[in-house]
């Protein structure tokens, strides 16, 4: 793919291959959001019947939905059959005449006008959704692909806010305020189509696909894409659940402000700020916590802080003494109001760990021919949510439940939500698992780690300290690893999950058990020639005393039977930690060293005819140094 090293994901806004397609759609969500809040303002300043402007609110927001409903089938195979670059040139452009009708609706105030521009916008945005999800695999390398999203949603959600609050401001300037709208939205269209021409191209990967224009039987055909990879589809309903679980906040939000919070208008977009600060904060937190990797592990941890924190939430109000409503002073200057927007802030970074890695699991683990189809599925599946959700909350609502117990009840199907997905996909929780022991206990430092190829088979071959090495290894390696292990460590209790999850194999020696050895090697045979990452402790056991142990021969049978590379590893400063047989039994008293530094080095890859136990295990030993 790229091999380009970056020392951060900022480094990509310096770049070509991602600075105009962030900038596009940027702008492009920015404008929407300008658009749409101006509407919103038009219609219930314009309009004196309240009933009426209740009903065009929520046909805007229908209308602007639909269009996914409709051409997401379209715009998947296009994505797929043209060169994504040039379709976003071309969707940039429709925008610039959808936004000059829009400019007209604007300052004639044309309800009709302003509402059908309404539904070609969501057109323009479901064309555009496949391929700008679709390109990033294909600019950015597997290592960049969690920063990459997390400046996507980042930008996003900032877009989001910036807005709407710009389409409040300058549709408020007195009288001139249509005209600087009219003239605005069209103005950034135009920006928008200049920074699209500079995104590098971005070759199709299926150029003779022949487009099937049936709305219906494309629609369903491409759902099924979705369902053929488990984990994938899993992934796009957690997806979904996300717009379910943050369409029921933002669209509470004006009457939570001030039915619950006493609050006016100046607090909805002090919640909102603090909302969309939270999912960029944790949208660009997970390069950094998944260490540049696509990292499963963080989805459950943000699924949890999503419910905790959404509970709290429900009880954290005062209750609403005085009908002068609240200025967002007056708010911050109660301490107790401060739980509310902390609440908010954890509930949105949370849902940021929650977001980014899933996007980057369905565009990383997606047949890359089918991607953007997968990707149209998945804005399908979206749409539905949000209608769902609207539809829930009105009903609750009506049912007598306040806003606040809404946010409860959405916590609570939250955390069921999540068992499912977890139980479902038990990946997600052992990695989660995984990635907070290495990041509560240990320090890893990856060293040379760039020898383990980036696809196809490789035997892995590394010293045994302690009981958690496989954990250790596992989470600096760039790919999955499929650990062959001792059958008595593999069932240890708890560790046991997190093992079979991870699909190690269990391994006994010929006088212990020699079923269990002949059936460790079949496996083995199996996920190498399936082009899988395998790792071998070829010691046979945990060191007593630091010092690495004989290598077996086993190491030998294994590449001559299935000769591939080998990949010497070393593991150093494990010796001592809790998991360690330092003075006795391990895990035998409480931690004394936590976050300890350790390291996981890696030699030179060796060629099959070139390995031996013996010479492995000098490998080894000269890797790991003098530092046990």
């Amino acid at each position: 793919m790229k091999p380009i090293e970056q020392s951060s994901q900022f480094d990509l806004l310096k770049q070509r291959r991602f600075l105009p397609f962030f900038m596009t759609q940027f702008l492009g969500a920015f404008n929407d959001n300008l658009f749409k809040n101006a509407l919103i303002i038009l219609i219930t300043f314009h309009l004196t019947s309240s009933l009426e402007i209740h009903v065009l609110v929520n046909i805007s927001a229908g209308l602007f939905i639909l269009p996914f409903f409709l051409f997401s089938a379209t715009a998947g195979q296009l994505a797929d059959k043209f060169d994504k670059a040039v379709l976003m040139r071309h969707v940039k452009t429709v925008e610039i005449l959808i936004m000059l009708l829009g400019a007209l609706g604007v300052y004639f105030q044309n309800i009709p006008l302003l509402l059908s521009v309404l539904f070609l916008m969501g057109t323009q945005s479901t064309f555009f959704g496949p391929a700008k999800y679709g390109i990033l695999p294909q600019h950015l390398n597997e290592q960049e692909l969690t920063g990459g999203n997390g400046l996507v949603e980042t930008g996003t959600f900032l877009a989001i806010l910036l807005g709407t609050l710009f389409g409040g401001v300058l549709v408020g300037l007195s009288d001139i305020g249509r005209h600087v709208v009219s003239v605005f939205i069209v103005v950034v269209a135009v920006i928008g189509r200049w920074c699209s021409h500079f995104i590098p191209i971005a070759p199709p990967p299926d150029p003779e696909l022949k487009v099937n224009f049936n709305i219906v039987t494309e629609s369903v055909r491409i759902v099924k894409f979705t369902v053929h990879n488990h984990t994938v589809f899993l992934s796009i309903l957690g997806i979904s659940w996300f717009w379910f679980y943050g369409s029921v906040f933002l669209t509470q939000f004006p009457s939570y402000t001030k039915s619950t919070l006493g609050g006016d208008g100046t607090v909805a977009t002090l919640l909102l700020t603090f909302f969309s600060i939270g999912i960029g904060a944790g949208s660009l937190l997970c390069e950094k916590l998944s260490a540049r990797r696509i990292e499963p592990g963080l989805v459950p941890l943000g699924a949890f802080g999503m419910t905790i924190f959404a509970i709290d939430l429900a009880f954290a109000h005062s209750a609403v003494t005085g009908t002068p409503l609240l200025s967002a002073q007056m708010f911050l200057a109660n301490a107790a109001n401060w739980r509310v927007l902390l609440d908010l802030g954890f509930i949105s970074m949370f849902s940021g760990f929650y977001i980014v890695p899933l996007y980057a699991i369905v565009q990383n683990r997606s047949e890359p021919r089918h991607r953007s189809r997968i990707i149209a599925g998945n804005n399908i599946i979206n749409a539905a949510f949000m209608v769902i959700a609207a539809l829930m909350s009105i009903g609750l609502l009506k049912a007598g439940l306040n806003i606040p117990q809404l946010f409860l009840v959405v916590a609570l199907m939250n955390a069921a939500v999540a068992v499912f997905i977890f139980t479902e996909v038990p990946e997600f929780m052992m990695r989660m698992i995984m990635w907070l022991l290495v990041h509560s206990i240990y320090r890893i430092v990856r060293r040379d780690l760039h020898h383990i190829p980036v696809t196809g088979p490789a035997l892995l071959v590394s010293n045994h300290v302690s009981f958690v090495d496989a954990l250790i290894i596992s989470a600096a390696s760039p790919r999955p690893i499929r650990f062959v292990m001792d059958h008595q460590i593999f069932n240890l209790p708890v560790l046991n999950f997190v093992f079979r999850t991870a699909r190690a194999i269990p391994i006994a020696s010929a006088r212990q058990d020699p079923s269990i050895l002949e059936s460790a090697y079949d496996s083995i045979a199996d996920a190498l020639r399936g082009g899988e990452l395998v790792c071998i402790f070829p010691e046979g056991e945990i060191t007593k005393t630091g010092e690495i142990n004989s290598f077996k021969r086993g190491v030998e049978h294994i590449v001559r039977r299935t000769p591939v590379t080998v990949v010497p590893l070393a593991l150093q400063g494990v010796w001592g930690t809790f998991f360690s047989r330092k003075g006795g039994r391990a895990m035998a008293t409480w931690p004394t060293r936590l976050w300890s530094k350790i390291v996981v080095a890696s030699g030179a890859p060796l060629a099959p005819e070139a390995v031996s136990a013996p010479g492995l295990q000098d490998i080894v030993t000269d890797l790991r140094g003098a530092w046990r």
